[in-house]
């Protein structure tokens, strides 16, 4: 789909938005409104960091729409950018997934999963987003904006996903992916994220460690369930053969069993640092 898909976009000429005053050097192509606040920078600064300049700028002003800005005028067309947020994180997971699999060959498809969704979550595009100062081109009520909305994480993170599915409809996949590359800095952001994941990923270093030491891998089993039902918590231990490794609480399963993990870490750290190397778990 291309900017000629006017249709999907309500971008004919007799559903066209009414112009915003020039931002800087810069239109932006949507309404203006006392009551919102409007980029402190014009789009062209942007297209620069971006490497990228749009057909149609509709998709640029779309995708820059915080849906606070909708209180303030609240028959804009096209809405917010939810929807190219949601575009583009289909695009982006496909990207980085492709990314992935061809960088690293050798690495199975649960590690894979692990690292692509590291990278797609909304706090790593906020990293991403936070260079562009991609809030300074925002649009947002004054009541989003006063309360820190232009430096907000979930806000810088769910634009970046927005401005992927902007370009993916305004110049295709490999001008997305391009793009991409570009604001991520090449591989060096990648591999940097990554090894920011293993760090903080106790389940896949204790796998890593139990199947070259004890050549088992860790089974988790949650063994309870406590807590009032709308602060609930899960309590999972973590095993390799017969042996229970470790055990932890957290609000979700997931979160237990990561807790599980860094202790099960710690105690065969230990006992291989002391000589004890166990063998058969």
């Amino acid at each position: 789909m291309t900017a000629s898909d006017e249709v999907a976009f309500g971008s004919d000429a007799s559903d066209a938005p009414e112009v915003a005053p020039e931002i800087g050097s810069g239109p932006a192509a949507v309404a203006s409104h006392v009551e919102g606040a409007v980029p402190r920078r014009p789009f062209e600064q942007l297209e620069d960091l971006l490497g990228y300049r749009f057909n149609d700028k509709l998709y640029l002003s779309n995708a820059l729409v915080h849906k606070s800005y909708l209180h303030a005028v609240p028959d804009l067309p096209n809405g917010s950018n939810e929807r190219l947020e949601f575009l583009g994180d289909s695009i982006l997971g496909f990207i980085v997934s492709s990314d992935l699999y061809l960088a690293y060959p050798d690495t199975d498809e649960g590690q894979l999963t692990a690292w692509r969704g590291a990278l797609v979550r909304l706090t790593t595009l906020a990293q991403v987003a936070e260079p562009l100062d991609l809030g300074e081109y925002m649009f947002m009520s004054r009541g989003e904006e006063l309360s820190g909305g232009r430096v907000r994480g979930t806000n810088l993170g769910r634009a970046i996903e927005a401005l992927l599915g902007a370009i993916y409809l305004d110049g295709g996949i490999e001008a997305t992916r391009q793009v991409w590359h570009t604001i991520l800095g090449e591989g060096e952001v990648i591999s940097r994220l990554i090894a920011e994941v293993l760090r903080a990923d106790y389940k896949t270093q204790l796998q890593q460690f139990t199947q070259a030491h004890l050549k088992h891998t860790p089974r988790y089993r949650l063994v309870e369930t406590y807590g009032p039902d709308h602060a609930k918590q899960f309590h999972v231990e973590v095993v390799a053969g017969e042996r229970v490794l470790g055990a932890g609480d957290g609000s979700n399963k997931q979160l237990a069993e990561q807790a599980a993990a860094e202790s099960a870490l710690a105690l065969l750290k230990s006992e291989f640092e002391q000589g004890e190397h166990p063998g058969e778990a």
